[in-house]
């Protein structure tokens, strides 16, 4: 169904815009990815049901790596024909990153450590090029060496967001999570690209896997605990924001989940360990951006809008916060069109239709986890209870990027994809009956029409349509 829904979509917008029709190479790229995801998340979902755990971890390890290494080679030799460079389209950020890191290993030759934290670097974009600098200074400045670590990083996310999903939703839904993950578009893309995204990503499903394992162990580990902490503090240095979730939703998870899945007393002890924690690290230039960032969001988003009106399309004024917040969980959605200067939109497209299709799934698994509790005549008493942390991570994240500027930039998409797939699997895992398949079904057309609606939107705003 989603195939067919993708295939039609894009010959009915090739149809209608036939003057702006996407070059053939993008078809291409498109159809891989949607087919390519689709069909092999349902063939590997039965074929691999019946591997061992260990033989499953050891598939989806090897796989996910082959996968990424193919493409990131491919990438790097695609970008380097298309552009004369190993970088993306429009890559303002990956130049910068690199050129960063080349300068921050001078420093660290130079052993001005000091100089670095000093730099015009705010935390939240002093990670990335941090990391960068060493992995070239054992490296002669390899961007090969950087990217293989991307392909190692991403593989390894997918590990992580099994381990999530199985011990949350059992062993079928964790297997489930895993290959959709594996064989997501968007996490394979940015293995081939010089964005802090798949690193990002890794990070906070590596966190979200430590401290949902301290929330739900019957013991109290101290490692555990600290090295869940150490994780949440290093998002800062990524995107303040992502850190700032991090940190609100495990303290949300130890205040309200339920007692069956943790102690009361356990779960105090942490949270007033994380409270302390947090007024100690969230300080200073951290606490300084945060607040930055509040006191901004609204001028922040409707300048970003503004901007892209002048840009080409005249009615991006017109969104906003309350145009993008019921569809955060969505967004964005694909361009399969030729408008200037996104090349990068066309050649992910596939990946958007993805998650966009995968979306209504998540909505679907938050609506009858919801209802369960309605169900039983008390919704606190609904399954979601039981998994309020990775809930609280998922939702606390998407808010804070629908109140943003971001809203609908995939990129600040990337690190809510893995938990998105995870409910995802969740909600295949729920329809039992053909009247939940019906969902999914209705859920398919609409997209179908939000596909011709959204590239409609970008011929009209350009004055094309």
């Amino acid at each position: 169904m989603a195939i067919g829904v993708y295939l039609i979509a894009l010959l009915a917008i090739s149809v209608l815009y036939i003057n702006y029709a996407m070059m053939w190479y993008w078809w291409l790229f498109g159809i891989v990815e949607v087919v390519g995801f689709f069909y092999y998340a349902n063939y590997l979902s039965k074929t691999w049901s019946v591997l061992s755990e260990r033989q499953f971890r050891r598939s989806l390890f090897s796989m996910a790596f082959v996968i990424r290494l193919f493409a990131m080679l491919f990438l790097y030799w695609f970008f380097t024909i298309m552009n004369g460079q190993p970088f993306m389209f429009a890559a303002a950020d990956s130049l910068g990153y690199h050129e960063t890191a080349e300068w921050f290993v001078m420093m660290l030759r130079e052993g001005n450590f000091l100089g670095i934290w000093n730099s015009q670097q705010g935390v939240s974009d002093l990670g990335y090029p941090l990391y960068l600098s060493f992995v070239y200074l054992l490296t002669d400045n390899s961007i090969i060496a950087v990217r293989l670590l991307k392909v190692l990083w991403s593989s390894l996310t997918c590990i992580l967001v099994y381990r999530i999903a199985q011990r949350n939703f059992g062993e079928p839904v964790g297997r489930m999570a895993a290959i959709f993950c594996m064989l997501m578009p968007n996490l394979i893309y940015y293995c081939g690209v010089h964005l802090k995204e798949t690193e990002m990503t890794f990070l906070l499903m590596a966190f979200a896997e430590r401290a949902d394992y301290v929330i739900r162990k019957e013991r109290y580990e101290v490692a555990s605990f600290a090295s869940a902490i150490l994780l949440g503090v290093s998002l800062f240095t990524f995107r303040t924001v992502l850190g700032a979730a991090a940190m609100f939703s495990f303290i949300v998870a130890l205040v309200f989940t339920n007692q069956r899945v943790a102690s009361l007393g356990r779960r105090w002890l942490m949270l007033i360990a994380v409270a302390v924690v947090a007024l100690y690290f969230v300080g200073g230039r951290i606490f300084g951006e945060m607040q930055d960032y509040w006191d901004m969001r609204d001028t922040n988003q409707e300048t970003r809008l503004e901007d892209r009106a002048r840009k080409g399309n005249v009615l991006a004024k017109y969104a906003g916060a309350a145009v993008f917040a019921p569809m955060i969980f969505t967004l964005p959605f694909p361009t399969m069109v030729e408008t200037p200067n996104q090349e990068t939109s066309r050649l992910i497209h596939g990946g958007n239709v993805v998650k966009n299709i995968m979306s209504g799934l998540v909505l679907f698994a938050f609506f009858m986890m919801i209802m369960s509790g309605w169900w039983r005549g008390n919704i606190f008493q609904g399954d979601w209870r039981n998994h309020i942390f990775i809930i609280a991570l998922l939702v606390a994240y998407l808010g804070i990027l629908a109140l943003s500027a971001f809203a609908h930039a995939e990129r600040f998409h990337m690190p809510a994809i893995p938990l998105e797939m995870i409910f995802a699997a969740v909600g295949v895992s729920k329809m039992t009956t053909q009247r939940y398949r019906r969902f999914f079904t209705v859920w398919c057309l609409i997209m179908f029409v939000a596909f011709i609606g959204w590239n409609w939107f970008k011929m009209r705003g350009r004055g094309w349509a």
